[in-house]
């Protein structure tokens, strides 16, 4: 599919030559809008290092008002029409001090938010760096209601049309052949990575796929099967913020915490945690802090694979360790906003539809219809390897929106369908699970790996053995596999306070191991990968 001659129409233009202009007057000289058919100038910026930038017409839902920018750039920002009903909204920040290394990023829920931090966390370490809009403004669904142009943007058009734009742009700014290109995401970010490693394997060289939203709609329905299971807040077995925080919490950490020889709130693998929710039983001594029946099989079908009436899976259950965050989302007693929204407006066409009623058949018109493509289950990315593509992926262990286990699933599904072995798979795919990191990050585990621009990151240095951009960029441009990566905690997660500690995390299949004795569980080598 050459899906860029249905988005774009290049238009062959004089390159931009710095010589001895200065950077902001080539900045202010460019004219994007002439190489990009169509298209409409928004924006057009030198922004000086430590500026404040502000965007006064973003979504509000989007909570970017504004972004420190770390480094001397030009911004560029444009309107792409993709069809003749929708659009894109993209900008591409260009920084002085360029490695010749382009880098897009994704976006998250089913929202259409620009990643500010990510951009400018691109342009922190060299690259020229594009985000967008995902083809609509805010994190709700209504754009999407009757329209499938929108949804095809969402869905990949969005992100393949910035790599186009991105590196054409680039190029002729900076009047100069390109490096690798890569790509940064998480969430829905890490389904769009691994989308475009899919469907255009030479796009990317390197993909960073965190946490990653893949058999989408599956895991949608997943996610609003949690409020008719749940209840409403006011219902009578509703089980409240407070006793999933303590009481069952606790009774998690109780069975599984110290599986892995240490006693520290968290659990190493969550695959050796087979929760017994009955332990929680109101039953003969335990009559305080306990779950009625009713309650107790609530809990049970949260951390059991939901499925099909014929036995087979439509996703895996939650993994124990995941309650605090989750209580207060998918447990809520409400409707889970991104699914509701994709439900009502994608897949069942109906802005009034009561998610209360949702069932196992809304999950099956989800799985049949899979707008725009938009599963994202790959049984082989051949094509993606056979280009020397390269893909990291992470998983938080305690992740509380989208369970770790379907990256498990996701790696055997790829190793089954390329009749692979893992070390054969490491060739070009690389699995990496956190423990203690919640849904692409924060937590009590050493989760800073530099997978973003939220602010800790900027605590580690660019470097191949701590940052999972880094070491896809090692892996494409120099060979070196990461055969490990370091996780950094901070003290009350603030860099200003100094590292708490770090763990070194394993690529699966390999699992952190605890060498046990006299080893201080804080000190990375008193654990191995085995």
């Amino acid at each position: 599919m050459n899906a860029s001659s249905l988005i774009l129409a290049v238009a062959a233009v004089g390159a931009v030559a710095l010589g001895n202009q200065t950077f902001e007057s080539t900045c202010l000289s460019f004219a994007p809008e002439a190489s990009i058919w169509n298209s409409t100038r928004t924006q057009l910026q030198y922004v000086p290092a430590g500026t404040n930038l502000t965007f006064p017409d973003n979504d509000a839902t989007c909570s970017r008002g504004s972004q420190v920018v770390p480094v001397d750039l030009c911004r560029v920002a444009l309107s792409i029409p993709t069809s003749k009903r929708s659009s894109i909204t993209l900008e591409l920040w260009l920084p002085e001090q360029w490695t010749g290394r382009t880098l897009a990023t994704g976006n998250g829920g089913i929202d259409g938010c620009i990643k500010y931090e990510d951009i400018a966390y691109g342009v922190a370490n060299g690259f020229a760096t594009v985000g967008t809009n995902n083809g609509h403004n805010g994190t709700y669904g209504n754009a999407f209601y009757q329209n499938e142009d929108v949804v095809t943007d969402f869905a990949w058009r969005s992100l393949h049309t910035s790599a186009v734009v991105s590196k054409k742009l680039t190029a002729q700014f900076f009047d100069s052949a390109l490096g690798k290109s890569y790509y940064i995401g998480c969430s829905l970010g890490g389904r769009q990575g691994i989308k475009a490693a899919e469907m255009f394997p030479r796009d990317f060289d390197g993909i960073v796929a965190g946490s990653p939203a893949v058999d989408f709609n599956n895991l949608y329905s997943w996610r609003a099967s949690f409020f008719p299971l749940t209840g409403a807040s006011s219902d009578t077995n509703f089980i409240s913020a407070t006793t999933w925080n303590t009481t069952i919490h606790n009774e998690v950490l109780k069975q599984c915490d110290e599986i892995d020889g240490v006693k520290d709130g968290i659990i190493e693998d969550p695959t050796l945690c087979h929760f017994r929710a009955q332990e929680l039983s109101c039953q003969g001594y335990n009559t305080s802090n306990c779950l009625n029946a009713d309650q107790v099989n609530i809990v049970e079908k949260i951390y059991t694979d939901y499925k099909w009436p014929n036995g087979s899976l439509v996703y895996p259950g939650m993994q124990p360790g995941s309650e605090i965050l989750a209580a207060t989302g998918l447990y809520a007693g409400r409707p889970y906003s991104p699914s509701y929204d994709w439900l009502r407006f994608v897949v069942l066409e109906d802005p009034e539809w009561d998610p209360a009623s949702y069932n196992i058949d809304d999950a099956l018109i989800a799985h049949d219809k899979n707008p725009a493509g938009i599963e994202t289950w790959p049984s082989s990315l051949a094509a993606f390897e056979g280009a020397s593509g390269k893909l990291l992926t992470f998983h938080g262990l305690q992740d509380q929106q989208i369970t770790s286990f379907n990256s498990l699933r996701f790696y055997e599904h790829l190793a089954t369908g390329m009749q692979y072995a893992p070390e054969q798979l490491d060739n070009f795919y690389r699995l990496f699970r956190i423990p203690g990191m919640n849904h692409c990050n924060s937590g009590p585990g050493a989760w800073v790996l530099g997978q973003g621009g939220n602010a800790p990151s900027k605590g580690i240095p660019f470097d191949a053995k701590q940052n999972v951009l880094a070491a896809v960029v090692d892996w494409v441009e120099k060979g070196t596999a990461p055969e490990s990566m370091i996780g950094t905690k901070f003290v009350n997660d603030s860099v200003d306070h100094g590292i708490s500690y770090t763990h070194r995390h394993c690529r699966w299949p390999l699992n952190s191991t605890y060498l046990g004795g006299e080893h201080d569980p804080l000190q990375m080598d008193s654990w191995v990968c085995a």
